[in-house]
């Protein structure tokens, strides 16, 4: 039985806390969609400050929503549009510290004000991104982009995404 435990300490104490708790979580099952499920609701309950986690996974050329928690969201996004697409399209992660100041905000949750979202590509093919939303500007930085993708790296380690077109 996997219990979610409230870590402590520093920002960074608390990412480390996270990726072991990602660790114990995904070990011994490789479905994507269990994992991406469990992997939005650790992250969403882990994380200080947030209002929308999940994923959207790449599907005929465009973003096609995933497992998340939050609000009811955007089914579809194009590649290049929004924070979402611009990150799936350029194969970066996005911080945006203002998401009304980024060019073409697709705004699927009102009160969203900053975004993070990483790019996800098992040997190096895009499958899709995972995307947090913060009702607080500036909420994401360096040190969110640092341990997210390393999150991202474990989730594609422990997923087989053979199925997955």
């Amino acid at each position: 039985m996997f219990v979610l435990q409230k870590a402590e300490g520093s920002r960074e104490e608390r990412y480390e806390h996270l990726l072991k708790q990602a660790e114990s979580l995904l070990e011994g099952e490789r479905d994507w969609v269990a994992n991406l499920a469990n992997a939005a609701s650790l992250l969403y309950f882990s994380l200080e400050q947030v209002n929308w986690c999940g994923f959207y996974l790449l599907r005929g050329g465009e973003l096609l929503l995933g497992p998340f928690m939050g609000k009811p969201a955007c089914v579809r996004i194009p590649l290049g549009k929004g924070v979402c697409g611009t990150a799936a399209a350029r194969r970066e992660t996005q911080v945006v510290p203002d998401v009304f100041q980024f060019p073409g905000h697709i705004a699927c949750d009102a009160d969203s004000r900053s975004e993070i979202v990483v790019p996800m590509m098992p040997e190096g093919r895009l499958v899709g991104v995972l995307d947090i939303d913060s009702p607080v500007k500036n909420r994401f930085d360096a040190l969110d982009q640092k341990y997210l993708e390393q999150f991202v790296e474990k989730l594609i380690r422990h997923i087989d995404w053979s199925p997955v077109k």
